[in-house]
């Protein structure tokens, strides 16, 4: 047997050479497990934390949705004095989202209440699209302000859409959701409503 044979049979049978076979089994296996036990857990995987929890919210300021309308005239847009002395609820939504499509007749539930105002962030989308969407579904919100290139939801700490986020009237962020409502997250969002409505009155 040549020096090159004896070289290639070492090589074939070395622990790295078995490790580099093996590697995207041994990843995969990781992988499986981690899923498995995620699924026997139990856990809401639409309750991920949020690092605004108990802080303030960010600085910002968006421009409106070019053409968006109510009786009143043109919805403005939306920065972070707005938040000032309110109860607020804000979404991020977009017209190519289809969970967002599913949640809003939520959103224009929650719009009625006359202690809540509700601001939109419309995500990466086209004005055009984000019109016809609000046109045919309504307009839940009070202020809507367009992020096209989504460097405010990373401000925000959005994983991705829809997602919505109670703040008080002292600018602090105090709850969140992932994904779209649904009927227990809706339960407990009008009871955090309700309890920062009370907070509100008992200051003023």
């Amino acid at each position: 047997m040549s020096d090159q044979e004896q070289h290639t049979g070492k090589l074939g049978s070395s622990p790295l050479r078995l490790l580099i076979i093996f590697a995207p089994l041994i990843v995969f296996g990781a992988l499986v497990a981690v899923f498995f036990t995620q699924l026997i857990s139990g856990r809401d995987t639409s309750e991920l934390p949020s690092a605004l929890i108990g802080k303030s919210i960010p600085q910002f300021d968006l421009p409106a949705l070019p053409g968006l309308k109510t009786n009143d005239g043109d919805v403005p847009g939306l920065k972070s004095d707005d938040f000032k002395g309110k109860v607020t609820l804000i979404n991020i939504f977009a017209s190519w989202c289809a969970p967002c499509r599913a949640e809003h007749p939520v959103l224009m539930s929650l719009s009625k209440n006359p202690d809540l105002t509700m601001f939109g962030i419309n995500y990466k989308d086209i004005n055009e699209n984000a019109l016809r969407f609000l046109g045919a579904l309504g307009n839940p919100y009070d202020r809507v302000g367009t992020d096209q290139k989504g460097r405010t939801a990373i401000d925000w700490g959005f994983y991705g859409i829809p997602e919505t986020l109670l703040v008080g009237p002292d600018g602090i962020v105090r709850y969140k959701i992932v994904g779209p409502i649904g009927t227990k997250k809706f339960t407990e969002l009008k009871s955090e409503i309700d309890k920062l409505v009370k907070e509100l009155n008992g200051s003023s």
